[in-house]
């Protein structure tokens, strides 16, 4: 399996070119780190990605896939944003990802490797930003899919919270998968690094 970008662009509505003429591949477990100073387009790369943008030139295809699954339902979208409903429990959120994304992973392992099996019944209301962090992240290990797009995966997180991470994503390449990372902080995973320019 090979995630391969060919001439991608980004131009957000009128706004200045983030990148022009971006290619890049990562095979099965291989990770790729995107950096580079705030405003230079790692977020919007990832969208792009995840199909949530629509890139200005170029593309970016999965292949070796499942086939005639779109590129969107290959992958999770780890954003800056938790989507966890706060009135929820963890696991009911869970539960909840677990369904609408069609898996059938294991919640409690999943909440075991990211160190949130004792709060399972926990509401995410009560939860601290960094706990919260660990849920979302836990989503991506009760729904296994082969792309990960994680951005700013360890914000929140301590010391201990970011060797998690480093953890996860290294399981994760293990079994096969791909992880694409946007990060200003170093993470101890194995990986290629791409620099985007961009506004200071």
């Amino acid at each position: 399996m090979q995630l391969v970008a060919t001439h991608l662009g980004c131009r957000p509505g009128d706004e200045r070119a983030l990148f022009a003429g971006l290619s890049f591949d990562i095979t099965a477990g291989e990770a790729l780190l995107v950096t580079g100073p705030n405003g230079a387009g790692k977020s919007s790369l990832l969208r792009i990605v995840a199909g949530y943008l629509a890139p200005e030139a170029g593309a970016v295809t999965l292949e070796g896939g499942e086939d005639g699954a779109p590129l969107a339902c290959q992958c999770h979208y780890l954003g800056h944003r938790d989507g966890l409903r706060a009135a929820l429990s963890v696991r009911e959120n869970l539960v909840f990802f677990r369904a609408l994304l069609g898996g059938d992973g294991d919640i409690a392992a999943a909440l075991g490797a990211v160190g949130m099996a004792r709060l399972i019944d926990n509401p995410v209301a009560t939860l601290s930003a960094g706990q919260r962090r660990r849920v979302a992240l836990a989503r991506l290990i009760a729904v296994p899919r082969p792309l990960w797009l994680l951005d700013e995966p360890t914000s929140a997180l301590d010391g201990a919270g970011q060797e998690m991470v480093a953890a996860c994503i290294e399981q994760h390449l293990a079994r096969g998968g791909l992880a694409l990372v946007a990060t200003h902080l170093p993470i101890a995973v194995p990986a290629r690094r791409i620099i985007l320019g961009g506004a200071s």
